[in-house]
């Protein structure tokens, strides 16, 4: 039994439903969003955006039950709250780890659609990059 079997299984499936369509969203979004941030014109508003993706998948997550994707999008945020006091745009190293965790939240967004066990979170992305320039 996949993660889909799981959710469909313990909640709703309006509920499931409506995670699945916001969640497809909100991953299609997000490499665009990251590269933006390399962009001087761009940051303020791409930080902010990445930080409310994030902040929801947390939140809608964490109701789920999916530990392992509410935890890293929980990691990733307070991570986002910090490049929000940050002058654009921000460095490579950390626009290339972002990257790789919206790597890792579409690998999850194909596990759902498969009814696969959710992926092991890989443990670079566990790394927080520094932030300076």
């Amino acid at each position: 039994m996949g993660i889909r079997s799981d959710l469909d299984a313990n909640f709703d499936f309006e509920i499931v439903d409506e995670f699945l369509d916001h969640y497809s969203m909100m991953i299609d979004s997000m490499e665009v969003m990251v590269i933006d941030l390399g962009k001087e014109n761009m940051y303020k508003r791409s930080i902010s955006e990445l930080f409310r993706v994030f902040h929801n998948i947390k939140s809608a997550s964490s109701y789920l039950k999916i530990e392992p994707m509410s935890k890293l999008a929980a990691f990733v945020e307070s991570e986002l709250e910090e490049l929000r006091e940050k002058e654009p745009p921000i460095n490579e190293e950390t626009i290339n780890w972002l990257l790789e965790v919206s790597d890792m939240f579409a690998a999850w967004q194909d596990d759902l659609k498969l009814d696969n066990e959710l992926s092991k979170i890989k443990f670079s992305l566990l790394k927080i990059p520094d932030t300076d320039k």
